[in-house]
């Protein structure tokens, strides 16, 4: 699975990294940064909720 982030989007709430920082970054503009291309397994479950639970709604997934 691979995710699909909508930077302009995004307001950098952080949401994301603070349940994946693993996969999730909050950059110095307030943006998402995708620090690993594909993701399975444990961390694919919890990149889900991350993504559902964007107040933004500024993640989407591409599952492969």
């Amino acid at each position: 699975m691979r995710v699909v982030p909508n930077r302009s989007v995004c307001e950098g709430h952080s949401v994301c990294e603070g349940l994946v920082p693993e996969v999730f970054e909050i950059g110095d503009d307030d943006r998402v940064h995708i620090l690993v291309e594909e993701v399975d397994g444990d961390v694919a479950d919890r990149v889900r909720a991350a993504v559902r639970r964007c107040p933004k709604q500024a993640l989407s997934l591409e599952e492969r």
